[in-house]
């Protein structure tokens, strides 16, 4: 027979046998491609198996998957027993394994390829939400997959020596967009939950109201909400994660009005404006602290220490020490230190006559001292009891030209203004176009992909 002849199928020459079949493992290998839900790595026995043929004509190499499996190989491949599970409060990876089924000493092994990488960080093993897929052939471990990101799985095999070695797998992701809507029951944040955002999703609707709208003394029963937001699918059709907010919008009784999240090509700084094309951003933040409650209003009191009946120049925040505080806008600090009753003390001047104070903390942030320029959102320093105080809160103080003012009934000046920059308004009206459609019908397409925090990864193809 020449090299150019091809055998009858009766004349294929068996293929020699191995312990663990090459179909085994591209079947472990594509079920961890396909669901892209696995993070820990997979751990696989079986010797190296033969090497595939490739011809002359093989001029471009073939696909991962095409190359590990062939048909002889899915026919002839014993099935794997599978398990799977969930991480438990207060158990590790090697217990969860164990718990499926492995020998502790295959668990412990398997697991130890990752020491001393970045493959895996063990911070973000989370119970209840860490998942894990063992795989055994005639019950031994031979393969796991768990979770290590939304797109991104771990592979560890098993070679003939009884050695493992590590591999991660990323999904193909496709974005989408996805619109909720509903009327606020409870709160926001568990309304938008039951619909299919996730936490980020909502900190971003409360970013873009964070200047407008007091969210635990003024929103109602009644009012409702609106959020457009990206979303990505693996190859099954699966969501796999969110992404950024498009469009944000309430209509309650206290606020009525929308924000679109729009990327200038000019300064490349995403911000949400309205449909007007005015930035939500103001000049000065209200509340320099999330998650605070005002615990003491601008305004004469009785003073809780000294007794005396006197003017509260600012407003104060209850809320844990430790809790990060906000430099409230852009500008010079003026003073970083202590400060009599005001225990530790930060001053900070603005444009426009505005200086803002912040009181009573527990520590400054890195870089904090007179002189230091800082940037609106900036953490300056964090919540504490020092000075004249009775407990851990934030004494936050606004003065213009001078004098002191109520920060919570202020008129602050706005943000940018698009219609003073024609170029840039017309690149808005063009994009807010779009996400209105997107409104109308969530699984349509948007041109620009300016709004995602990684362009290259999730830029879907531009509509027809």
């Amino acid at each position: 027979m020449t090299a150019a002849e091809t055998p009858e199928p009766d004349q294929v020459p068996d293929r020699p046998r191995t312990g663990f079949s090459q179909g085994v493992k591209s079947l472990v290998v594509l079920a961890v491609l396909g669901s892209a839900s696995a993070i820990a790595g997979v751990v696989m026995a079986g010797r190296t198996p033969p090497a595939l043929t490739e011809t002359a004509d093989a001029a471009v190499p073939l696909p991962l998957a095409a190359r590990l499996v062939s048909a002889w190989d899915i026919e002839d491949a014993p099935p794997l027993e599978r398990a799977e599970g969930r991480l438990e409060r207060n158990e590790t990876l090697t217990g969860l394994l164990m718990r499926l089924g492995a020998a502790p000493g295959d668990a412990g092994a398997a697991l130890h390829t990752l020491a001393g990488s970045d493959l895996l960080d063990s911070r973000r093993l989370r119970p209840g939400k860490t998942q894990a897929e063992a795989y055994f052939d005639n019950g031994t471990l031979t393969a796991v997959s768990v979770r290590a990101d939304s797109d991104r799985s771990l592979l560890i095999t098993r070679n003939a020596r009884d050695g493992w070695s590590a591999t991660p797998l990323y999904a193909k992701l496709t974005p989408g967009y996805k619109r909720v809507e509903a009327e606020i029951e409870t709160s926001i944040y568990s309304a938008a939950l039951a619909l299919g955002a996730e936490d980020q999703q909502v900190v971003d609707f409360a970013s873009a109201f964070a200047y407008d709208i007091d969210f635990q003394r003024e929103i109602y029963p009644g009012d409702r909400f609106e959020i457009l937001f990206e979303t990505f699918y693996d190859e099954r059709g699966n969501p796999v994660r969110n992404g950024e907010v498009l469009y944000a919008a309430l209509n309650g009784k206290a606020l009525k009005r929308g924000f679109y999240r729009f990327t200038p090509s000019d300064d490349g700084v995403a911000d949400y404006f309205d449909e007007k094309g005015e930035s939500a951003t103001k000049f000065l933040m209200k509340t320099p602290i999330n998650g605070a409650r005002i615990s003491s209003s601008f305004g004469k009191r009785k003073h809780p220490i000294s007794g005396y009946t006197k003017l509260h120049k600012g407003t104060d925040f209850a809320a844990p020490t430790g809790t990060p505080v906000y430099a409230a806008g852009n500008g010079t600090v003026e003073k970083a230190s202590r400060y009599g009753g005001y225990g530790n003390y930060i001053k900070i001047k603005h444009t426009g006559g505005y200086k803002t104070a912040y009181a009573h903390l527990s520590r400054y942030a890195k870089g904090i001292k007179a002189g230091a320029k800082v940037k609106q959102g900036d953490v300056i320093g964090y919540v504490g009891s020092t000075g004249a105080s009775t407990g851990p809160h934030l004494h936050y103080e606004v003065y213009v030209k001078g004098e002191p003012v109520n920060v919570m009934s202020l008129k602050l000046p706005n943000g940018r203004k698009l219609t003073l920059d024609p170029p840039m308004f017309a690149e808005f009206t063009a994009f807010k176009a779009q996400v209105d459609g997107l409104r109308a019908n969530p699984k349509g397409q948007i041109t620009t992909a300016s709004l995602s925090s990684n362009p290259s990864e999730t830029a879907p193809s531009p509509t027809p």
